[in-house]
């Protein structure tokens, strides 16, 4: 089994990782589709392309971090951007 520090991009494995732990409930429950999770969300990067590497906690700073990668970093270098 892979624990969650085997996810968090490094100069190896560089990429994107967001993670926050589900609420479990009974497969009959209707609030399971909920997009509720038990946890805050965490999210961390590490680019490919400059090195840059970046972490962030909670719904807002996890929103923020996936759009600041997704401009300035691993896509934007695989396009040839910055």
């Amino acid at each position: 089994m892979t624990g969650m520090a085997d996810l968090t991009p490094n100069e190896k494995t560089p990429g994107l990782h967001i993670s926050a732990e589900p609420i479990y409930r009974r497969h009959d429950d209707p609030a399971r589709w909920w997009s509720t999770t038990a946890s805050r969300p965490i999210g961390s990067y590490h680019c490919g392309g400059c090195g840059q590497s970046n972490t962030a906690r909670g719904s807002r700073d996890v929103a923020a971090l996936v759009n600041d990668y997704t401009a300035h970093h691993g896509p934007a270098h695989r396009k040839g951007g910055k």
